[in-house]
């Protein structure tokens, strides 16, 4: 038995727990906890996006890493990705109805780490010189 099979039969058993240690929600949750996935789907709650444009307004991420975080999104079914058959392709990314109910949830987290920042960069001062 393969491990997706060990997974959907536990799952008909009992109802997902993500402290379990074969538990699916493990993996969205490693998808929504990281910093680009919160990023890329604050940019895209209002506005279809291009990669160029996503790649502009999110300092510091690189073109693997922009490209990983789409297609685990895109798997995962929150974002649609649209390709047009032009010369350069031009492609576009959308949130998917499913990627629209996190908008709120990874919006009040980018509002609470740009308020709490000075509380924490004190915290960890503190911890480092005691």
């Amino acid at each position: 038995m393969d491990t997706d099979n060990i997974i959907e039969n536990n799952m008909q058993k009992e109802v997902a727990c993500a402290f379990h240690a074969l538990c699916p929600t493990r993996q969205i949750l490693n998808r929504i906890a990281d910093k680009w996935t919160v990023l890329v789907v604050i940019l895209l709650e209002s506005d279809v996006k291009r990669f160029s444009q996503l790649r502009r307004e999110i300092e510091g991420i690189s073109q693997k890493m922009l490209t990983q975080t789409l297609r685990g999104l895109e798997r995962d079914g929150l974002v649609t990705r649209k390709v047009y058959a032009t010369v350069p392709p031009h492609v576009e990314y959308a949130l998917t109805p499913l990627g629209h109910t996190l908008k709120d949830l990874l919006y009040a987290i980018k509002t609470w780490s740009e308020t709490n920042i000075e509380a924490v960069l004190k915290a960890q001062k503190q911890y480092d010189n005691a």
